[in-house]
This record gives structure tokens, C-alpha cells and sequence, in this order.
């Protein structure tokens, strides 16, 4: 569930804050800019930008379904420079043996595809309740220009899926594995287009890591996040509906 009390307090703009990749989060400066804030700026990548920013605001919150926008343009660099999200903070730190069901909502719309960024759910698990990431899952609902981490990439220089043409979750999917240097990242990407409206059960793709790629039952999810990776170029994404409860 949403603390929009909690949330607004995380967001605004804070150009060139950067923390570890991992964590995925920065420490947001909650004096200023950008009018009413409910969500993670998580600019944790933004020293490698030559310039650029990212604001986002709350557009309604109804329960636990929200909708919001966020605006960014980035300029220089290669990899990631923000990842601003909406942060789930409720039913986190569960065993995914103990979790029945995570439904979400997502309905989104972004104004250009001509931009190196994704859209996309982002999960960790970890040994304990709270503890250091082990496993990143990524569930890619839009890759525009941009592409998954990879163990495997072929001789054009192009990732290699793990699994290919995987049915799940009223989709159809490439799995994608490697590592960031810290834990291991599972990226499940569209075999074709993008996704603007997702409705299902983010579970599904829990259960699968854990009955067919070995991923441990005993691994606590530790974060729930949706929001897009934004690399370089310049865009709005507007979401018109976004929830996610964990069960």
C-alpha cells in the first residue's frame, strides 16, 4: 500500500545526487522544487550525465491505485541516470513462499520513443528481511533503445535470452540473466512492442524464477518498485493508474 504522507516527502528534484546501483536510491533534499512529491527521484546515476534533471508529481491517489507523471531530460553518458519510481511500502520483507498473490494495475503513456530509457517493475530479493540484494527482477513492460543486462550477447553485439517465448502473465516474454557486479539481475522483456495497459499477477514471475531458473523459495522480497530507467534523451511518462499490493 501507498503512504502518500510517507511518499511526498521522498521526491523532488535533486540533479547529480548519485548513490550505489544497487540500492537503487538516493537521499532526497525535501525543501523545495517541484510542488507536491509522492514518489523516489532515484538519480543514482546522474554523475555520468554532462547535465539533465527529472521532476515528477502526484496526479491522484484513490485507495491504493495512483496516477502520476514524471519529466526528465538527460544528456551525456551511457548508462543509467535515473530511475524514478513509485515504491511499494507495504507486505515487503515476506519469504516469496509466504507471498499468494502481488495483482497490479499499470496503464501508462510516455510522449516520445526516440529516448534511451525503460519502463518497468523493478524487484530484490535478499538472504533476510532487509538484507543486501541478491536477486534484481525486472519485469520490462517498454525497452526503448535501451537493453538488459546480459550474460550472453550474440556476434552483432545484441543480448541473449536465457529463455525465449515465455507465456506468462497474458504475455509473452524473453528472460534475460547476469549480473551487475553485485547480484544477479533477471530481466523479463516483451518479445515484441510495449505494454501501456498490464494488469496481472507479478507473482507469476516470482514463481516462475523459483520453479524453473532455482531461485529460492527462502529469498525475501525486500523491494517493489515501478518506474523508468532513463538513460539519455528527454520524455514524460504519464501513468493514468498504478498499483501493486503484496498478499
Amino acid at each position: 500500500m501507498f503512504s502518500l504522507a510517507k511518499l511526498s516527502a521522498l521526491l523532488l528534484i535533486v540533479p547529480f545526487v548519485a548513490s550505489a546501483p544497487v540500492e537503487k536510491r538516493a537521499t532526497i533534499d525535501t525543501s523545495s522544487h517541484c510542488g507536491l512529491f509522492d514518489s523516489l527521484l532515484d538519480q543514482w546515476g546522474a554523475s555520468g550525465a554532462t547535465s539533465g534533471s527529472d521532476c515528477a508529481n502526484l496526479v491522484s491517489l484513490s485507495g491504493t491505485t495512483l496516477a502520476w507523471k514524471t519529466v526528465w531530460t538527460w544528456t551525456g553518458g551511457n548508462g543509467v541516470k535515473s530511475f524514478t519510481n513509485i515504491n511499494v511500502n507495504s507486505g515487503l520483507n515476506k519469504q516469496l513462499s509466504a507471498i499468494s498473490s502481488m495483482p497490479s494495475t499499470w496503464t501508462w503513456s510516455q510522449s516520445t520513443s526516440s529516448v534511451v530509457a525503460d519502463v518497468a517493475y523493478d524487484l530484490f530479493t535478499s538472504n533476510s528481511a532487509g538484507g543486501s540484494a541478491v536477486n534484481e527482477i525486472m519485469i520490462w513492460l517498454a525497452n526503448f533503445n535501451a537493453g538488459p543486462i546480459s550474460a550472453q550477447f550474440n556476434s552483432a553485439g545484441q543480448a541473449v535470452p536465457i529463455v525465449s517465448n515465455l507465456s506468462l502473465a497474458g504475455h509473452t516474454w524473453n528472460l534475460y540473466f547476469g549480473s551487475n557486479g553485485a547480484n544477479n539481475v533477471y530481466s523479463f522483456l516483451p518479445t515484441s512492442g510495449t505494454i501501456t495497459s498490464f494488469s496481472a499477477d507479478i507473482n507469476l514471475f516470482l514463481k516462475y524464477l523459483t520453479t524453473n531458473r532455482g531461485v529460492s523459495t527462502a529469498q525475501f522480497l525486500t523491494t517493489a518498485q515501478g518506474g523508468t530507467e532513463a538513460t539519455s534523451g528527454s520524455a514524460t511518462l504519464t501513468t493514468s493508474a498504478f498499483s501493486l499490493v503484496i498478499n
